[in-house]
Formats: structure tokens, sequence, C-alpha cells
């Protein structure tokens, strides 16, 4: 005689399915954004150079905010990142790429809160006074973060013979550093990268931090 099916077994393996069922729902619009934005490429080529492979913020990135609090890497995660990367001291290059980094943000319009601002300090002077109060603006703030320098070089890094400062970097939602872009660039054209990023993404990142 044969034994009957155990129906703990069926509800195991169809919990199983369930799961495997979100997991490739939730995975499904990260693979179609990045298949749309490196292999069909919507509009032409982007202005920036993308980076392949991805590169992972790295867990144990020594981040602190201007307090020295420690902030986790795994914060950095949950949207699209506009990442520059300046000294404290934040000279006339600094501050008009800070400016630049408000504007193209701007330009996104009502995608505009699905892009965070990061200004990266790699070392520990304090900005002046004048600086802060400029990216601190209400409803245009800037997240700033110190991050030793050698440590940061395992994350992000320049064109060859350039500067970190020299670039934009844009980071996506899961943390992968993704493109790298002028520090003085021709914003329509940046603009368009970004548009392109968050249209292909859509529906897979948070508005805000």
């Amino acid at each position: 005689m044969h034994s009957l099916p155990d129906p703990r077994a069926a509800a195991q393996k169809a919990g199983r399915w369930k799961m495997l069922l979100v997991l490739a729902l939730c995975a499904a619009p990260v693979v179609a954004s990045y298949f749309t934005f490196y292999v069909i490429k919507p509009s032409g080529s982007a202005y920036g150079e993308l980076i392949t492979p991805t590169v992972d913020v790295p867990a144990d990135l020594p981040l602190t905010d201007l307090q020295g609090q420690a902030v986790k890497a795994e914060s950095l995660k949950g949207q699209w990142l506009l990442v520059a990367v300046q000294p404290s001291r934040c000279d006339a290059a600094c501050e008009r790429q800070l400016f630049v980094q408000r504007q193209l943000r701007e330009m996104l319009g009502k995608e505009r809160a699905r892009v965070d601002k990061l200004w990266l300090i790699p070392d520990e002077g304090t900005p002046r006074a004048e600086v802060l109060a400029a990216v601190g603006q209400k409803g245009a703030e800037v997240t700033v973060l110190r991050v030793p320098a050698d440590r940061l070089a395992g994350w992000l890094k320049p064109a060859q013979g350039r500067k970190l400062s020299e670039h934009f970097y844009v980071v996506d939602p899961m943390g992968r550093w993704m493109e790298r872009a002028p520090g003085e660039p021709e914003p329509k054209k940046l603009q368009a990268d970004l548009v392109k990023l968050l249209k292909a993404s859509a529906g897979w990142d948070n508005p805000g931090r």
C-alpha cells in the first residue's frame, strides 16, 4: 500500500516557490534597468563613463558625519546618489561643483526626490561656515560625510591622470558605483544620463533618505 503524501511537505514546497517568486519580482527591475542602460542604451550612448563592472560600496567603509559620529555604509543605499569628492577647505572649484550638483538635481523636476546629493570629504578639516550654510539650505540639503582618502580609493577612482575631485560619481540604490562624469560637466548632457537611469529604474528605489 502506498503511503499518502505528507501535506506539510507540500506546504513547505509551495512556500519555497512563493519565496523564489518574490525574490525574482524584486530583482527584475534591477536587472531590467541595467540591461536597458548598459545593453540597449536608449537615446544613444552615455555622456559620462560607465563603470563595468560596477563597484559595490565596501560594507566597512569608515564614514563619519561632521560631528565625528560613525555612519554605516549601508545608509548610502536606497536611492540614487550624485557624489562629489572635495576637501574640507572647499575652494572656488569645489563651490562651483557643489552648485552644479544642486542644479543638476533641481533639473530633474518631480524626479529629484529620487536623487540624494552626497559630499565626501577625504580629510579631517572643517568646511567654512558659509559653505556649510549653503549646502544645508532647507529643501536642498547635501549629505556631508568624512571618509579616509585611502579607504575611499577602494571604492571610487578618478580617470587616468585625474583627481577624485575632478569628477561626479553616480551610485545606484544598491550602493554600486556605476558612472563617472566630469566635475564641470555640460549640465544638460549629464542630466540626460540621470533621466535615463531614473526611467530605467522606476519603482525600485526610495524617494528621500
